[in-house]
């Protein structure tokens, strides 16, 4: 069976959703920079931007099938990358200003976030 040429309503979340932080790397770096653990081996800004043009690449990518699977392999490394500066923020929420909760909560949907990007951007014919 050919690969549907429209992303479903899904995929055009998830492309939505990674494109638009991607916007905010670039619109608002501030707060991303600040999120960014210490001891990186690469300045806070270089960090905001290279995630921020990952999840825009990523997020773009996920609309087409030619670059879906590249997408999905791209997205996933982004978020295993990221997922130190949810750690750091969970750990330090005052920081951020925002309640401890939130920042906690946040951790266990990344790998929801990991499977639905799995599931995106695999082609129809995979399981």
């Amino acid at each position: 069976m050919p690969e549907p040429t429209r992303p479903t309503p899904g995929i055009l979340a998830l492309a939505a959703l990674f494109t638009f932080a991607g916007v905010m790397h670039f619109a608002a770096p501030q707060f991303f920079d600040r999120i960014v653990p210490p001891g990186l081996p690469m300045p806070a800004r270089t960090a905001t931007l290279l995630s921020g043009a990952a999840e825009l690449a990523g997020g773009l990518g996920l609309l087409h099938p030619a670059t879906r699977p590249a997408a999905r392999w791209g997205l996933l490394a982004l978020l295993l990358a990221v997922f130190p500066a949810n750690v750091y923020m969970a750990q330090e929420p005052q920081k951020f200003g925002v309640p401890a909760w939130v920042a906690w909560a946040r951790l266990p949907l990344q790998p929801v976030l990991m499977w639905l990007v799995w599931r995106a951007g695999r082609s129809r014919t995979q399981s």
